[in-house]
C-alpha cells in the first residue's frame, strides 16, 4: 500500500482514523486504543508533515538537499532511522521498532516533544504481536496526513471524534479525559477569552476547554496564536493526548505539564502560585486519596476558605483555582456535581466564599452529560472584578430542562446554549429561569446555593392538583375492587 495524495474529506479522515481503532478490536480492551491509536497517529502526522516540508525546502532551494534538511524548514526534527517508512520497512519486532523511533523522535526534540508519545509498552507481543502491528502501520500508511491534504482544522475536528468514539466505545475511561462538547462550548462562551490572555486549566484532561478557548477567538476572526494555554494533567497517557491534540489543531503556544495539581501545582512564580487571567476546569469529582495534611499548612496559602474533608477534595480545587486568578482582572468557570452547592459538610467554606464576594454566577444543568453518570451539574463562575451592579449580588440560573437526551448522554442545543448565555451576559431575571440573589439573602438560608430556593417554579410548571387527585381516587377505587373480589 502507498499513501494517497490527495486532499481528505471530513468524513473519510474520521472513517479512516477510526478503522486503525476497529483494527484492534477483540485484541486488547477498549479501554486501551488510545494508548496505542493516538501516538501513531502523531508519529504518521510527523512525518508526513516532514516530507512536504523537505520537498517545499528543495524546491525552494533548487535541489539543495543540505538545505531541505535544515533544522529551520521543519516543525519538528526527526532523526536518521526513526521515520514512518522506517518502522513501516521492519517485518520483525515491530514494536520494538516503534518505540525506539518515538523515544529518538522525543530527544530529538526534547522542548516540545519529549514524553508526548506516553508509556505504552509496544514490544510485549503477547498483547500486540508484530502481524497486529504491521495491520496498523499498513492501515495508517494509506493515506498521506501532510498539510496540503489535512489542514490542522480538519485533522484536529478528527482527533476530537477519535476522543469521544473512544468514550463512548470505552465508557469507564470517558470521563478522565472527555468533558461533554457542548458544555466546554458554553463554558468558553461565558469566559469569553481575549487575544493575549492567559488561560488556565489545573485537571486538563484530553485539553478540551483549553484548546476551545483558542478554537473559540479563531471562529470569531480574532488573534488566538498570542493566547497563552497552560494545563496540568496528573495521568500521563491523558496529558501526551493533550499536548499532541495542541499540536494537531496547529496550537503552538502551550504549555501542559504532568502531575498532581494538589500536592504539586506545576506553574510558579516566585515560589507561589502563578496568575492567570482565565481559569477553567473540570476536576475530578469529590475524591478521597488526597494529600489533606499538607493542604491545611498549604505552602502556597490555598486553604483561604478552610480545609475539606478527607472524603471530598472539590473545595480543595475551587480554592486552588481561586488562589490561581489573577487578583485584578481573574474570572473561573468551573463543571462540579451540584452536591458542592448545599453539602452540609462544606457550608463553612462555602460560606466564605460566599462572603468574599467573587461568585457571580451559579448556573444548574441537567442530568446525563457526564459518561456513565445520570447526576446533575453545575457551573460554579467566579470574578474578581464583578462590575458594580453585580456587587454583593449571585445570579441564579436553572437550566436543568435546557438539554436534549440521546441514548446514554445528554447534550446542549445550539438554542439552549444560546438562552443560558445570554441571561447570564445581559444578567437579566427571568421567571422560571434567573433569579439574582443578595448575598445576605442567600447567607440567611444557611450559605446554600441551592438554586431551586431562589429560582422559582411557577404553579403551570407542576402537576394539576385535580389531575392528581382523579389519579389517586381511580387508583383507590381499583383497589378497592381488587380487594373485595379476593374477600
Amino acid at each position: 500500500m502507498t499513501s494517497n495524495n490527495k486532499e481528505l474529506d471530513q468524513k473519510v479522515l474520521e472513517k479512516y482514523l477510526w478503522g486503525a481503532a476497529t483494527a484492534l478490536r477483540g485484541t486488547i480492551d477498549a479501554g486501551d486504543y488510545k494508548q496505542y491509536i493516538f501516538p501513531l497517529l502523531f508519529f504518521k502526522r510527523i512525518s508526513d508533515v516532514y516530507d512536504e516540508e523537505f520537498k517545499n525546502a528543495l524546491k525552494e532551494s533548487d535541489g539543495d538537499i543540505e538545505f531541505a534538511t535544515f533544522e529551520e524548514n521543519h516543525s519538528f526534527q526527526i532523526p536518521d532511522s526513526a521515520h514512518w517508512r522506517d518502522v513501516r520497512a521492519k517485518t520483525v519486532n515491530i514494536g520494538s521498532a516503534i518505540q525506539s523511533s518515538m523515544r529518538a523522535i522525543e530527544q530529538e526534540n526534547p522542548d516540545t516533544l519529549l514524553g508526548i508519545f506516553g508509556d505504552a509498552n509496544w514490544s510485549n507481543k503477547d498483547r500486540l504481536s508484530d502481524r497486529i502491528l504491521i495491520d496498523l502501520i499498513e492501515h495508517f500508511s494509506q493515506q498521506n496526513l501532510n498539510l496540503k491534504n489535512v489542514s490542522d482544522d480538519k485533522l484536529g475536528n478528527a482527533y476530537e471524534y477519535l476522543i469521544k468514539e473512544f468514550a463512548d466505545d470505552s465508557g469507564h475511561t470517558a470521563a478522565e479525559f472527555y468533558t461533554n462538547r457542548t458544555v466546554v462550548k458554553l463554558m468558553t462562551m461565558i469566559m469569553n477569552p481575549q487575544p493575549g490572555e492567559s488561560v488556565y486549566d489545573p485537571t486538563c484532561g484530553s485539553g478540551g476547554l483549553l484548546l476551545n478557548c483558542a478554537l473559540h477567538l479563531k471562529d470569531e476572526g480574532q488573534e488566538y496564536r498570542n493566547l497563552k494555554l497552560y494545563g496540568q494533567e496528573v495521568n500521563l497517557l491523558t496529558s501526551s493526548i493533550a499536548r499532541m491534540n495542541m499540536f494537531m489543531h496547529g496550537i503552538e503556544e502551550f504549555k501542559i505539564i504532568r502531575g498532581d495539581t494538589l500536592s504539586k501545582p506545576a506553574f510558579l512564580e516566585n515560589d507561589e502560585l502563578k496568575k492567570f487571567d482565565i481559569v477553567l476546569a473540570n476536576p475530578p469529582y469529590s475524591i478521597k486519596s488526597w494529600d489533606r495534611k499538607s493542604f491545611e499548612n498549604d505552602p502556597y496559602g490555598r486553604n483561604i476558605w478552610g480545609t475539606p474533608t478527607q472524603g471530598c477534595a472539590d473545595y480543595a480545587f475551587q480554592q486552588h483555582i481561586q488562589k490561581s486568578l489573577n487578583e485584578n482582572k481573574g474570572r473561573s468557570i468551573v463543571l462540579w456535581p451540584y452536591g458542592v452547592l448545599f453539602r452540609d459538610s462544606e457550608r463553612e467554606m462555602r460560606t466564605k466564599m460566599i462572603e468574599s464576594d467573587l461568585v457571580e454566577c451559579v448556573i444548574a444543568l441537567g442530568k446525563n452529560l457526564f459518561y456513565n453518570s445520570t447526576m446533575e451539574s453545575c457551573l460554579l463562575i467566579s470574578n474578581n472584578n464583578k462590575a458594580s451592579d453585580k456587587k454583593r449580588k449571585i445570579q441564579f440560573i436553572d437550566a436543568r430542562k435546557e438539554l436534549k437526551r440521546e441514548k446514554t448522554i445528554s447534550y446542549l442545543l445550539p438554542e439552549h446554549i444560546n438562552k443560558i448565555y445570554k441571561a447570564y451576559k445581559f444578567y437579566e431575571e427571568i421567571e422560571n429561569f434567573s433569579y439574582i440573589a443578595d448575598i445576605d439573602e442567600i447567607l440567611n438560608k444557611d450559605s446554600s446555593l441551592n438554586i431551586p430556593l431562589y429560582v422559582k417554579k411557577s404553579l403551570n410548571e407542576y402537576p394539576n392538583p385535580n389531575d392528581v387527585y382523579k389519579k389517586l381516587k381511580t387508583s383507590t377505587d381499583s383497589l378497592q375492587n381488587l380487594i373485595s373480589k379476593i374477600v
